[in-house]
C-alpha cells in the first residue's frame, strides 16, 4: 500500500530535513523552502497533507492555504509557528488549516496531528462518495444527503455497519437494531429508511406508553372502542404503510402485545381496536432495543417466534469504548454542532482535552460525549477547550478508573511474585538439607505436613 504524500514547507533547512527524516517512515515526503517551490510541487503532484511554517522569510504560509479555498481534492493543512497564541490558531483555522503546532516542535505531537488530519481527510472523502451514491439512489427530487452521512467513524466496526445498512436498506427485510443506550440506534433507523426509497418514516417509543394505549397507537381504534374513543383513529402501522415503522425499545412490550405484533409481521394485516375487520399494510418494520433479546427469550420474557421475525437482519452499533479511534472525529463534529446550535463563537479542543476524551469509558456512548462537549463549550470562556473546562464528574470518574486499573494490575503481580518467592524458598531449603524433608521443615519453621502440602501444591519434585 502506498504511503500518504506529505509536503513540508519550511525555510530553515535543519528543521526541514529533520522533519523529513523523522516522518519518512509514515509518509512519502516532498519538501520546499518557500511558497514558489511549494506551488511548483503542488502543480505536478497530488498531495494528501501539507505541513507549512507560518513565517517563511518575508512570506506568509497562510497564503498557501488561501490557494486551496473552494478547490476539490485539496491537501489538508497543518501550520507550524513559533508565535503560538489563540489569535494564531484562529487565523490558521479560518484560513483552512486542520490544526497548528508551535515551535520548538515535538515530533510525536506533529506525527499525531498529521495522522489525525489524514483520518479527517479520509472521512470527508468517504462522506462525499456517500453523498454521490445517495443522490444516484434517490432520483426524482429526493434529498441528496443521507442520514448515513451522519454516522461518523472510520473504525472497522462502523464501516462494516454502514455497509450492512447500505445493503439491507433497499429490501423489505425486518431489521433489529440491538445496542447500548446512546449508540445511535434511531439514527441507524433513519439511515435505513433514507436509503430505502420508501415514503414515510413513523417512530414509536414502545416504552413511553402503557400496554392499552400502545395497542391503540400501533393499530388504531374505531369510534366507541373505549370511553375516550370519540372518533376513528388510524394507527401507526396504517400511517406507515408503504413506509417504515421504527419501533424503539421493543424489548419493553408485554406478552399480549407480542402476540399481536407477531400476527402483523406474519400476515401483513392489522385490526383496529374495536373492529373485526382486517386491514392490509405494507409496512417495513425496524425495531431497536438496548436489551439482549436472545437472553430475554431464554428467560421466557420474549416470544421466540417474534424474535426470529424481528431478527431477519441484526445491526449492532458498537459502544464508543470499542471504537476509541473515532472519538477525535466525533468530538470535532459534535463540537461544531454544539457551537452552531447555541450561537457560540468557534471553539477547538486542545490536545490534552482530546487525549482525556479518548481515555474515557463513555458508558453513555455518543450521547454522553455530546452532552459533555455541550457543557464544556458553554462553560469555557476561551477559544480552546482545555481539560479544566470539562465537567468535574468526568475528571473524578477518570481518576477513579485509573486507581481501580492500577490496583487490578498490581494485585496479580503481588500475588504471583509472593507465590514464586515461597516456591523458590522451599526448593532451596530441600536442596540445602539434601532432600531431608523433616530437616527442611524445621529449617523453614513449618510442620512436615505443611511442607508436604506445599510441595504437592507447587509441584516440586
Amino acid at each position: 500500500m502506498s504511503l500518504p504524500i506529505l509536503l513540508i514547507v519550511e525555510d530553515e533547512e535543519a528543521t526541514r530535513e529533520g522533519l523529513r527524516e523523522a516522518l519518512e517512515d509514515r509518509f512519502d515526503i516532498y519538501t520546499a523552502a518557500d511558497l514558489e517551490g511549494a506551488r511548483a510541487i503542488l502543480k505536478t503532484e497530488t498531495v494528501d497533507l501539507l505541513l507549512t511554517d507560518l513565517r517563511l522569510g518575508a512570506e506568509n504560509g497562510m497564503n498557501l492555504l488561501a490557494d486551496f479555498k473552494g478547490k476539490q481534492h485539496a491537501p489538508i493543512s497543518v501550520v507550524m509557528t513559533a508565535y503560538g497564541s489563540v489569535e494564531t490558531a484562529v487565523a490558521a483555522v479560518k484560513a483552512g488549516a486542520f490544526h497548528f503546532v508551535t515551535k520548538p516542535l515535538n515530533i510525536d505531537e506533529v506525527e499525531l496531528i498529521l495522522m489525525r488530519a489524514l483520518q479527517s481527510k479520509s472521512l470527508s472523502e468517504k462522506n462525499a462518495e456517500l453523498v454521490k451514491e445517495v443522490f444516484e439512489l434517490k432520483k426524482g427530487g429526493r434529498p441528496k444527503k443521507s442520514k448515513l452521512d451522519e454516522i461518523i467513524g472510520n473504525s472497522p466496526k462502523v464501516q462494516k455497519m454502514k455497509q450492512i445498512i447500505r445493503q439491507v436498506a433497499p429490501t423489505k427485510a425486518t431489521v433489529l437494531i440491538e445496542g447500548e443506550s446512546g449508540t445511535g440506534k434511531e439514527l441507524i433507523a433513519k439511515a435505513l429508511h433514507d436509503l430505502s426509497g420508501r415514503d414515510k418514516l413513523v417512530i414509536v417509543n414502545c416504552a413511553a406508553l402503557p400496554a392499552q394505549l400502545l395497542e391503540s397507537e400501533l393499530f388504531g381504534h374505531e369510534k366507541g372502542a373505549f370511553t375516550d374513543a370519540k372518533s376513528q383513529r388510524i394507527g401507526r402501522f396504517e400511517e406507515a404503510s408503504n413506509g417504515t415503522l421504527f419501533l424503539d425499545e421493543i424489548g419493553e412490550i408485554d406478552a399480549a402485545m407480542q402476540v399481536k405484533l407477531l400476527r402483523v409481521l406474519s400476515e401483513k394485516v392489522i385490526q383496529r381496536v374495536g373492529s373485526n375487520k382486517s386491514v392490509s399494510v405494507d409496512t417495513r418494520v425496524v425495531a431497536a432495543t438496548n436489551k439482549n433479546l436472545f437472553n430475554l427469550v431464554e428467560d421466557g420474557e420474549f416470544r421466540e417466534d417474534l424474535y426470529f421475525r424481528l431478527n431477519v437482519v441484526k445491526i449492532c452499533p458498537p459502544p464508543l469504548r470499542e471504537r476509541a479511534g473515532d472519538i477525535p472525529i466525533l468530538a470535532r463534529v459534535l463540537l461544531k454542532k454544539v457551537v452552531n446550535d447555541n450561537g457560540l463563537p468557534s471553539k477547538s479542543l486542545s490536545l490534552d482535552t482530546m487525549k482525556l476524551l479518548e481515555e474515557q469509558e463513555w458508558p453513555g456512548n455518543v450521547r454522553q460525549l455530546g452532552a459533555v462537549l455541550e457543557n464544556a463549550a458553554i462553560m469555557s470562556l476561551g477559544e480552546s477547550i482545555d481539560p479544566a473546562n470539562l465537567p468535574e464528574d468526568l475528571i473524578k470518574r477518570q481518576r477513579k478508573a485509573q486507581l481501580v486499573s492500577g490496583r487490578d494490575q498490581l494485585e496479580p503481580k503481588l500475588r504471583f511474585s509472593l507465590s514464586d518467592i515461597e516456591r523458590e524458598t522451599i526448593q532451596q531449603a530441600i536442596l540445602f538439607t539434601e532432600g531431608n524433608k523433616t530437616d527442611a521443615a524445621n529449617f523453614l519453621g513449618i510442620s512436615r505436613r505443611t511442607l508436604q502440602r506445599k510441595i504437592s501444591e507447587f509441584g516440586i519434585l
